[in-house]
Parts: C-alpha cells; structure tokens; sequence
C-alpha cells in the first residue's frame, strides 16, 4: 500500500502520465468513541463492540479507496477505530457535532483542506445541526482534484415529499449549487461525494438546481444499491469540470456487506461504501 501512494504521489505531481484514483464514500452510522450515555448522543444507540470495530476495519481494507468521504463520523478519534491512521490523514469540519462529514486520504498523497463550506449547517447552534461540508484539494496542479464530503437534510428522500425538512434541503442545495458554480468558474476539476438523502432519479428539484450551476457527471445514474436487500441511491458521487471525464467506465461498486441479519445494521452500518476509479490524466 505503501508503494502504490508513492507512485499515486509521483503521478498526480508530475505534468504528464496518467493515475488511477479510487474515490469512494461512506456513511459509518453514529461511529463515535464518546462514551456511552454521552448527551450528545442518542438514547437508542447500538454501541460497537470490538468485534464490529474489527469486521468495519477489515471492509475498509478491502474498499482500498485512496480518497474516502466519510460521515456520521465524529472527528479524527472516532475515524481511528476504522481507518489506521498511520496510512490515512483526516480532514473534518471546524465543528463539534457528533456527525461530521470529513475527507480520509491514503497517506502519500498531496492533500490540503479549504475553507469549509459553512453554510450547509442551516442551523449552527442547534443541538443537532446540520452539517457542514469538508472540502480538500487532493493532488497538485491540473491534475488536482478539488473534493467535497457532505451529508444533507434528511427526511425528504423523495420527489413529492413536503415540508421543513424539503425547505432545508433545497436552502442546502442552493449553497452547494454556489459552490459548484465556483469551481466550473475557474475551471477546477472536482467531486461532491455523501449522503445527499435524496433519490435523484426522479428529482425535479434538487439536482436540477445543482446542474444548473455545472454540468454534472452522476455515477449513480440509472443505478440500483443493493445495499440492505436493495433500494435507490441517496449516498452520490458528482463529478464536474475536467473530471467529470476522468470516471473509468463501468467503474461503479458497492461493496455489500456479507452479515445480512437485521442486527448487523446497527453494528456495522445501514449504508454500504460506495466507490468509482477516476482516470486523472
């Protein structure tokens, strides 16, 4: 693993040549090293035994992402019971909530976080806001890939949902169409991967509003997860600027998790990680 982020280092720094990135996203449901009974945290929640901790190691092992959007996860402590941090740097929100969307990235490469995109959090000083986005350069020069981990409003998945929730979304959505707007504005390549709680593949509102901002490669198109049994996709990747032609082709996967009883959502986690390759010439 070691070599293979030396020659990725090599590759994405150097003009010319080709580097194959793997890009992957993963919502680790309430992953968290506080304490049980924590006021910050459901009364409800399924506490990971060491056993769990080890299985969402070895899932973690075999994803073999080189970039990995990571949310439910609460900072860098919390991302250490799953990803050794001797191999991965962390990158997470100026924030203090227990479900923060953050960045991993295979040590080895070049990465440097910006500005967080604040304005997803509609709500900053509640006591269960709603999230900023953490936002990273991977790479140097043309070849970089700007990347941004979200994890939106929940509770209007779909089309013809109504309500406060749909309000907030669609307020989010108008500050991650900004941002996008930016980035095809100054010509970056870039990627917005997470947990948009949002099926696309009828939405009228939401993704329009983000494609109107940019032209928009979504990997999940036309695509079922087979997560859990089965069901449409609210955890996306969109790629836009140069990257959206840098996606090898029939690249997407789902790695689906071989315990199937009911319980095993809790313990290890009720999304599945969600990956592509990116050709970045």
């Amino acid at each position: 693993m070691i070599a293979r982020a030396l020659l990725l280092l090599m590759l994405l720094a150097a003009p010319a040549g080709a580097a194959e990135l793997k890009l992957a996203t993963w919502n680790l449901e309430w992953l968290t090293a506080r304490p049980a009974g924590d006021p910050a945290l459901p009364r409800d929640l399924v506490r990971r035994d060491p056993a769990d901790l080890a299985r969402l190691r070895a899932y973690a092992a075999r994803l073999e992402a080189d970039v990995l959007a990571i949310q439910e996860v609460d900072g860098a402590e919390a991302a250490a019971l799953v990803l050794d941090p001797a191999r991965w740097q962390f990158f997470f929100p100026d924030e203090r909530d227990v479900q923060r969307a953050g960045i991993a990235v295979r040590r080895g490469l070049p990465a440097r976080q910006n500005p967080d995109l604040a304005g997803l959090d509609l709500n900053p000083d509640a006591r269960f806001s709603l999230r900023r986005g953490t936002d990273v350069t991977v790479g140097e020069g043309a070849s970089s890939l700007r990347v941004l981990s979200l994890h939106l409003q929940s509770g209007c998945r779909e089309p013809d949902d109504r309500g406060r929730e749909c309000e907030n979304i669609a307020r989010q959505a108008a500050v991650l169409a900004a941002w996008i707007a930016e980035r095809q504005a100054a010509g970056q390549a870039f990627a917005v991967a997470g947990d948009f709680n949002r099926r696309f593949d009828r939405d009228a509102t939401i993704l329009p509003a983000l494609e109107h901002a940019a032209p928009l490669t979504r990997a999940t198109a036309g695509r079922s997860n087979p997560c859990w049994g089965g069901r449409p996709f609210i955890d996306h990747i969109l790629l836009g600027g140069p990257a959206r032609g840098w996606m090898a082709q029939g690249s997407l996967r789902v790695m689906v998790y071989a315990e199937r009883g009911p319980e095993w959502r809790g313990r290890l986690s009720d999304h599945c990680p969600v990956s592509i390759r990116l050709d970045i010439p």
